[in-house]
Order: structure tokens, then sequence, then C-alpha cells
């Protein structure tokens, strides 16, 4: 039997994003979940607000599954419902927050450090959940 996101002759099983949600509790710790070339699909439960920080070398993108995420950036607030995505671009400093829990999805270079540029205690290394 294969196991999710496993290969097999070159395809990749079907991965059912509520289960692997289900896998997991932490908050701010993304877990990789699939690859596309050099991007990694990522899923994260967040709660509370994260840290302000940017990413020099590429764009963010979010997808917010269940809940609502506010993306505050320093010259508004971007609020996330369910089934709706933004994309911070490279360079703009900001910071999620997320009242309540909320599970989203990132696509970002496999690369990627979560903190961007800021570090810190948040600072996470994508697990791997293929």
């Amino acid at each position: 039997m294969l196991r999710r996101g496993a290969c097999h002759d070159g395809f990749m099983d079907a991965v059912n994003v509520d289960t692997v949600l289900a896998r997991f509790a932490e908050h701010w710790s993304p877990r990789k979940i699939a690859q596309i070339n050099d991007y990694d699909v990522r899923i994260v439960k967040v709660q509370g607000e994260f840290t302000w920080h940017q990413h020099a070398d590429t764009d963010e993108f979010f997808l917010v599954l269940d809940g609502e995420l506010t993306i505050q950036l320093r010259d508004r607030d971007v609020v996330l419902k369910p089934r709706e995505l933004f994309v911070v671009p490279r360079g703009v400093e900001h910071c999620p927050r997320a009242d309540t829990e909320t599970a989203v999805l990132l696509l970002e270079p496999g690369s990627v450090v979560n903190t961007g540029d800021a570090g810190g205690e948040l600072t996470a290394e994508a697990e791997n959940l293929t």
C-alpha cells in the first residue's frame, strides 16, 4: 500500500488536505504536502500574531482553507476568509495574524524560511508529511 503523497510510476497519490491537517496541532509550524518543481506546497495551522518579516527574493502565496487570516501590511490589512487568496509581493514587510485557529495553504520555494529576514523563535523548517 502506498502512503499519502508517495510516488508510484512517477505519479503522486492523491493527498486529502483535511486528513493531513488532522495529523498535527502545532501553530506556525508548516508541513510540506507536495512539491512542484522547486516549490513546496505547505499547509500550516495558525493562531495569534506571527512576526513582521519580508522575503527579499520571492513572493508569498496564502490560501485560507478554514478560518480567517489577516495579513497585516504597513499601509493596510488584508482579511482572507476560506477559499480566498492573497500574494504578498517580494520585499513587502508583512505580519500574518489569526484571531482563531486558521488553516492556510502556502506555495513557496522549498528554500524559503517562514520568518524571512526576521528569524527568531517562530522560525520553523517545513516538516515533510508526504
